[in-house]
């Protein structure tokens, strides 16, 4: 059955259904919810249902038809992504394509240019930014849709992390929107909503995603790929509710090394040693600004781990569940430690590293502020903007 291969969601895919069963299916959808969840694979099965001849709720996976939509090469099927530009290099095709069909293949795998700039390499990251560009727009889906039909019931498009349309792009495409064409659906997917115009969310029925289940995803890496029963239990809680986290996770090779970096940094920050708090930023730093955030993110696992043993103990359901010994030693030794506090300073500085801030500022800053809420002092912010009459002053 091809929408067992959702992971949970039954919600979303209900809503779906009835409306392929009814023959009610709108012009366009807003999947949204945080990364990872599912929304690319409701598309890519919403798609496959609406191409498929047999015309029911879903489809039957036995058709040339149903085989073509699954492998991404139906001429009505259409996926786009925001691309890296710039003034020297044009669009890969090639790469392009190549993500297109690693996205047929596996739906929740990354193959965004933020997340996974490498197909080849899952350890590169990249700081440049992505984006839809207004000829994008009117290359990939205002002139094709101009066009017939090629060989489908409807022409299909899925516009992935559709937030990140320029505003000459996404009132270009607001104008497709308006007027669309017969048998024509699109599906936006994205984690931000409120970044979309808000004429572009009057015009799409809205789907809301929810987090996944640990369990959910713990039975899905035993089941799909083959993981040790050990590492696939602490990657789905490390996952924060995201198959495609686990995915990455579970192919990152420097995720131990990163999680022994994040105790480093800790240990650093409530001694203060400076020698030992450089190395650690040092390491960070070279590891580029999207390896920066995913250290972050292990942070914030690790203090979870704190809040759940201050109050389970050894019932906790830790995510690091080989490093309990350390959790418990911590929890013992700093049993003033504002851990709350210490979750806000991550927080604040996860979005401080999607500016434009210098990253060994910023881990100065973050490290001094750990070292206060260690030892339960109040808990100051990372970032505090001049005021007015400051900047008059130093103008």
């Amino acid at each position: 059955m091809a929408w067992s291969s959702i992971l949970d969601q039954e919600r979303v895919v209900g809503t779906l259904r009835r409306a392929l069963a009814q023959e009610r299916v709108a012009h366009a959808y807003l999947l949204h919810g945080p990364d990872g969840v599912g929304k690319r694979a409701v598309a890519h099965e919403m798609a496959r249902a609406l191409q498929c001849p047999e015309q029911t709720d879903e489809a039957c996976d036995a058709c040339e038809v149903c085989r073509k939509t699954r492998r991404m090469v139906h001429p009505d099927v259409h996926v786009h992504l925001p691309h890296p530009w710039s003034q020297e290099s044009d669009r890969d095709e090639e790469d392009m394509g190549k993500r297109i069909r690693r996205l047929g293949e596996n739906p929740y795998a990354a193959v965004d240019y933020v997340r996974r700039p490498s197909l080849s390499d899952p350890s590169e990251t990249s700081n440049q930014q992505v984006y839809y560009r207004i000829d994008q727009v009117r290359q990939d889906l205002i002139q094709p849709m101009s066009l017939a039909r090629g060989e489908g019931q409807y022409k299909v498009n899925i516009l992935i992390d559709a937030e990140k349309m320029r505003e000459e792009a996404a009132n270009a495409f607001l104008k497709l929107l308006e007027e669309p064409p017969p048998q024509t659906v699109f599906f936006l997917t994205t984690n931000r909503p409120e970044q979309l115009l808000p004429t572009i969310l009057s015009r799409c029925q809205r789907l809301r995603f929810d987090p996944l289940l640990p369990e959910t995803i713990e039975q899905a890496l035993l089941d799909r790929e083959d993981i040790d029963p050990d590492a696939a239990s602490m990657l789905a809680r490390m996952a924060d509710g995201s198959y495609s986290e686990a995915l990455e996770l579970a192919e990152n090779e420097n995720l131990m090394t990163s999680r022994e970096l994040v105790l480093e940094y800790f240990r650093a920050a409530y001694t203060q040693k400076v020698e030992a708090l450089d190395r650690c930023i040092q390491e960070l730093q070279k590891q580029g600004r999207e390896r920066v955030k995913t250290v972050l993110r292990l942070m914030l696992r690790w203090i979870r781990d704190l809040l759940l043993y201050r109050t389970m103990e050894d019932e906790a359901p830790l995510v690091n569940v080989d490093q309990q010994q350390q959790v418990a030693r911590f929890c013992e030794n700093l049993p003033d430690a504002d851990l709350e506090g210490m979750v806000g300073l991550v927080e604040e500085a996860m979005e401080l590293t999607e500016r434009n801030v210098r990253v060994p500022l910023l881990l100065t800053a973050l490290a001094h502020g750990l070292a206060r809420a260690m030892r339960g002092h109040e808990v100051e912010a990372l970032y505090v903007p001049l005021s007015e009459a400051e900047l008059q002053a130093a103008a």
